[in-house]
Order: structure tokens, then C-alpha cells, then sequence
């Protein structure tokens, strides 16, 4: 056995590099779409059961704070999971897989998402 071998890893002192970070958000955004499909589907299948239940998920969207939140949560990670798929669908097609183009990619990923989750929240507020 190699005694050189950490025992115990200290997370903390690990430093991502942006591809990988941006790999790591785009999964855990798949799991908060997955989650919040629940509340989205519930939302939907209240506002078509009846009139006074579109009124409502309507009346909710529009003023309590929670549900805004949690449209504005799901719409951001929609966007950024969006983006980081159509990045990961770029190197499926191996276009710009050098270690460059990989941290141009993650960078504009950033961008593009921040830009579009800024939208969604001005749409949703």
C-alpha cells in the first residue's frame, strides 16, 4: 500500500476547472427538472380542470411570491440545462474538444444561461 495515499479528501480544496463545473450544474439541473415536474404538472393539471382552477394557478403565478419563485427556479433550469445540452451536443459532434475550445464552450455556456435566466426572471417578476 502507497502511504503517500490521502486517507481523507478535503473536498474544499479541490478547484473545478469550468468544463466541469458546467457538467456538474447541468446534471444537477436535470434532477430539478425531474423533481420539479411534480409542481409543474400539478399546476397544469389544476389550471385544466376546471375555470376556477385556472383562476387559481393564474392568481398564484401572478402574486405569491413561492409560486413565482418556483416558476423562476424552473425556467432557470430549464435555460442553463438547455444550453449545457446543446454544448455537450457540440462535443458529441466533436467540434471544439481541444482544452480551449472546451473552456470557450464552458464560458459561453455561463454567459448565454445568465442572459437567459436574467430574462426569465424579468418575464416571471
Amino acid at each position: 500500500m502507497n502511504s503517500k495515499r490521502p486517507v481523507n479528501l478535503d473536498l474544499t480544496t479541490f478547484h473545478f476547472p469550468l468544463p466541469a463545473l458546467t457538467s456538474i450544474v447541468h446534471r444537477i439541473t436535470g434532477v430539478i427538472l425531474f423533481v420539479g415536474l411534480i409542481f409543474a404538472f400539478w399546476a397544469l393539471s389544476k389550471s385544466l380542470s376546471s375555470p376556477a382552477g385556472f383562476d387559481a394557478v393564474s392568481d398564484a403565478l401572478a402574486s405569491n411570491f413561492l409560486a413565482k419563485l418556483i416558476a423562476w427556479g424552473l425556467v432557470s433550469a430549464l435555460a442553463f440545462h438547455f444550453v449545457a445540452g446543446i454544448k455537450h451536443l457540440f462535443m458529441d459532434a466533436d467540434i471544439g474538444v481541444t482544452h480551449e475550445g472546451g473552456i470557450q464552450k464552458a464560458q459561453a455556456t455561463v454567459v448565454i444561461s445568465a442572459v437567459l435566466i436574467i430574462l426569465a426572471g424579468v418575464w416571471i417578476w
